[in-house]
């Protein structure tokens, strides 16, 4: 009996594996995750695990108020899918915060934001 609900047990983890590794995660960021940069960066860069679908997949970046600062042109890299971008106008000291939503090529859909520091 043991034997069998382990067996049960091991064919239920492998069934479930696939759809664990099938969402579009953030992998890493320019700027980074919580920094605090010198001078503003020109644009925001995210990079994600899975390839995403430029329609279905929107990035912004807004400011302390919560006004979207960016061009309003976030989106994936027309050469790498598994990349988005947004450009930035000279952004004044403060706070901002990185916000996407994203639909991977799986049809899974994440979301997801962080904030980064501009000293000056």
């Amino acid at each position: 009996m043991r034997r069998v609900a382990r067996s049960l047990f091991i064919l239920a983890a492998l069934a479930a594996a696939p759809s664990a590794f099938a969402h579009a995660f953030l992998d890493h960021a320019d700027p980074r995750v919580g920094s605090t940069v010198d001078h503003a960066p020109r644009r925001a860069t995210l990079w994600f695990t899975q390839q995403l679908e430029p329609a279905f997949s929107k990035l912004k970046v807004l400011d302390a108020n919560g006004n979207e600062v960016d061009a309003k042109d976030g989106g994936v890299d027309a050469h790498d899918r598994t990349v988005m971008h947004a450009t930035l106008p000279a952004l004044a000291p403060g706070k901002y915060r990185v916000e996407w939503r994203v639909l991977s090529t799986d049809t899974h859909v994440t979301s997801g934001g962080f904030t980064f520091e501009v000293r000056r």
